[in-house]
């Protein structure tokens, strides 16, 4: 028998704030974390705006010596780990560090590390290139350096699916707990992608929003006017574990984690298939894992990228996959407030999710003002909503056509 699985603990690092209170809060405030850019010279690209941490120290969770040979997008992660693990009030010797696993998700990985050393190697020549450069860089040392930092030796996996990157790794994760190869595993993603050559990379295709002039707009999902999505970074990371451990250590438990489902589009390298009929297979397939149907969702925390294409074919997907209950969901884009995480996206929408359940309040999508015909679910416009949410699905669909979903429960003993 498949064991039943929750979340216990949270951490999240968010142009929203550092700590889930400061995120939470600010979703729920329908505030925004997007303002012209400050940590790199983007004064020749067309998109000056992004989701930026602030204040983030790496210092006040990490070793500084030790600080120093992590990435940014590492420095998040650990931080992130070490808040949820806080904030789970748990013991990882005594439930057994071998059965305890990492599974984390990150869409590029050590993006700085890599251009700063390029930069080291065409100043100085290939001999004074960090002999940490590689460890840094590389994507699987978030969860490698998670399990140095509290000594676990259970699974430790990383996960690369792009914009899906983070709910691929919380549903590989739910499934290890429910088959019993482990007992908790700290999950999630992290991303620090605000670099002079990705932020390039990403202007180059076209893919960001111009609104320079008034930044908190700039990300608007699912409105007529939307043209492009706001980069941001940071990492949200959950606390999974088996019910019988959190209710023999007696945890506080935010939500329960019900089905998994993913696909590939099998289409392009970076456009959805149209009419999002993988994105609509991924819920199906949580759906199933979890044995619900359509009519019992109340809440979709959507991809909702403020992209043409994505905002329109994930509508249609849901539509796809709801039918006459689509009209009835609530359906929500908190990357309006955040930006888009990319591979931490799903890490911190999750968090998003289980509140939401936790607290019956839904985030809402903001700056939704001019709605789009092709568009037409109810999406929780401008003002966070009072309301009961015993089931919720989370999407994330990524380059590459990667599509997950993962569906979360109110917690019921």
């Amino acid at each position: 028998m498949k064991r039943r699985v929750v979340i216990t603990g949270m951490g999240a690092i968010t142009p929203l704030g550092i700590g889930v209170r400061d995120f939470w809060q600010g979703l729920i405030t329908g505030r925004t974390g997007i303002d012209l850019v400050k940590r790199i010279d983007v004064s020749e690209l067309p998109t000056q705006v992004a989701g930026e941490v602030k204040g983030f120290e790496p210092s006040q969770y990490i070793d500084k010596k030790e600080a120093r040979r992590m990435d940014r997008f590492t420095q998040f992660a650990v931080a992130a780990a070490q808040m949820a693990v806080e904030n789970a009030e748990v013991d990882l010797v005594k439930v057994g560090q071998d059965r305890v696993g990492v599974v984390i998700g990150s869409g590029i990985g050590g993006m700085e590390t890599l251009e700063e050393q390029m930069e080291v190697k065409r100043q100085k020549g290939p001999g004074r290139v960090s002999p940490f450069f590689v460890p840094m860089m590389i994507t699987n040392m978030a969860a490698g350096q998670i399990a140095i930092t509290f000594g676990v030796t259970g699974p430790n996996i990383t996960v690369v699916t792009a914009c899906a990157s983070a709910t691929n790794a919380i549903g590989e994760a739910f499934k290890m707990i429910q088959n019993g190869v482990a007992d908790l595993v700290i999950t999630g993603g992290t991303e620090a992608a605000i670099t002079p050559m990705a932020f390039a990379g990403f202007c180059s295709m076209r893919a960001m929003s111009r609104c320079n002039d008034d930044p908190r707009k700039a990300s608007r999902p699912f409105e007529q006017t939307r043209d492009g999505f706001v980069m941001g970074e940071g990492a949200g990371l959950v606390i999974l574990e088996s019910l019988e451990l959190a209710q023999k250590r007696k945890a506080q438990i935010y939500a329960e984690m019900l089905g998994y489902g993913s696909s590939a589009d099998a289409y392009h390298i970076t456009a959805p298939v149209p009419g999002g009929v993988g994105a609509a297979k991924a819920m199906a397939a949580a759906l199933r894992d979890a044995d619900l149907q359509p009519e019992e969702i109340d809440y979709i925390n959507a991809h909702g990228t403020s992209t043409e294409l994505n905002d329109k074919y994930e509508t249609m997907a849901i539509k796809k996959v709801f039918r006459e209950h689509a009209s009835k969901l609530a359906v929500s884009s908190t990357k309006s407030m955040t930006g888009h995480l990319l591979g931490a996206a799903g890490g911190i929408e999750a968090i998003a999710t289980a509140l939401t359940l936790y607290h019956d309040i839904i985030p809402p999508t903001i700056n939704y003002e001019q709605p789009d015909p092709e568009c037409d679910l109810d999406y929780v416009p401008n003002t966070a909503r009072k309301m009961r949410v015993k089931y919720a699905l989370s999407n994330s669909l990524g380059f590459g056509g990667h599509n997950a979903t993962v569906l979360l429960g109110k917690f019921e003993a």
